[in-house]
C-alpha cells in the first residue's frame, strides 16, 4: 500500500548549516553557469532587519500565533544563508530556498494589494506628520504614527491576506521554507524601504502627495476657527513684559 508524505515512518533528519551552505553554493554556482543571476539574502550581524521597515515587518510576522511553529526554522536557514534568490514584485515575492537536496525549493508568496478605502484611512491619520519621502522611508516619524501603521487596518498584512506554496514535501501549513522567505523579505526592506510600497501595491510618491494636500485641506477648513494659542490683538506686549 502506497503512504503519502505525512503517514511514512522516515524520520527526516534537519540538515545541517554546513551541507546547507555547501547545497546553496553549488546550486548558485550551476545556475551562474546556466547565465541564471541569483539574489541571495544575506543576514548581517545577529538582528535580522536593523531598519524601521524591516523590524516592523518581523514584528508583524511574530505576532500572529499561525505562524509560531515554523518561524524559528525559517530564521536558522536564513541566517545560514539557504535563500539564495529572492525577488519582490507587486504583490508577489519569488524565491529559491536551499534544503538537504542539490535543487533547491521554489517559493512564492502572494500579498493581497492594500484596498483604496485603508490607504485613504492611513493618508488622513498620517496628516502632516510625514512630510517628505526621505522621513517616511527611514521610519522617522511618532510612534503614534507608526502604531497606526502597524495595527488591524494598517499597511502591514494579516495572515488571511498572505497566502504561500513551496516545491518542497512538508505537508505544513507553513514550511521553514516559506518562513525564511518571509524573514528574507525583512532583509530586502533593509535594502530597499520602497519595495514594501511595491509589493503592498502602493504608490509612494502618491501617498506623500496625496497626505499633504489633505493636510493642507485641513488647515485651511480651520483658518477661521478660534484658537487659545493664537496671541489676540493688543496683548503681545504683556505676554512678553513689553511695556
Amino acid at each position: 500500500m502506497r503512504k503519502s508524505y505525512w503517514e511514512t515512518d522516515v524520520f527526516y533528519e534537519q540538515p545541517s548549516e554546513a551541507m546547507l551552505q555547501r547545497n546553496a553554493k553549488a546550486a548558485v554556482k550551476k545556475a551562474k553557469a546556466k547565465g541564471k543571476t541569483m539574489h541571495p539574502v544575506t543576514v548581517l550581524g545577529r538582528r535580522i532587519a536593523h531598519s524601521w521597515w524591516g523590524s516592523a515587518w518581523c514584528e508583524n510576522l511574530e505576532r500572529y500565533a499561525d505562524y509560531d511553529n515554523r518561524l524559528e526554522r525559517g530564521r536558522r536557514y536564513l541566517r545560514t544563508g539557504a535563500v539564495i534568490d529572492l525577488q519582490i514584485e507587486k504583490g508577489k515575492v519569488l524565491a529559491k530556498v536551499q534544503g538537504r537536496r542539490a535543487t533547491p525549493y521554489k517559493v512564492e508568496i502572494r500579498i493581497s494589494p492594500v484596498n483604496e478605502e485603508k490607504v485613504q484611512n492611513i493618508m488622513e491619520a498620517c496628516g502632516s506628520r510625514i512630510d517628505n519621502l526621505d522621513r517616511l522611508l527611514k521610519g522617522d516619524f511618532p510612534k503614534s504614527l507608526k502604531e497606526v501603521f502597524l495595527e488591524k487596518g494598517g499597511l502591514f498584512p494579516t495572515p488571511v491576506e498572505i497566502s504561500f506554496q513551496c516545491t518542497c514535501p512538508d505537508w505544513a501549513m507553513m514550511c521553514k521554507h516559506v518562513a525564511a522567505v518571509l524573514y528574507g523579505i525583512a532583509v530586502r526592506f533593509d535594502e530597499d524601504p520602497l519595495l514594501f510600497f511595491e509589493l503592498r501595491g502602493i504608490d509612494v510618491d502618491r501617498f506623500i502627495q496625496v497626505t499633504l494636500e489633505n493636510s493642507v485641506e485641513s488647515m485651511l477648513a480651520n483658518v477661521d476657527v478660534k484658537s487659545d494659542r493664537i496671541i489676540r490683538t493688543g496683548g503681545w506686549e504683556q505676554l512678553f513684559g513689553v511695556l
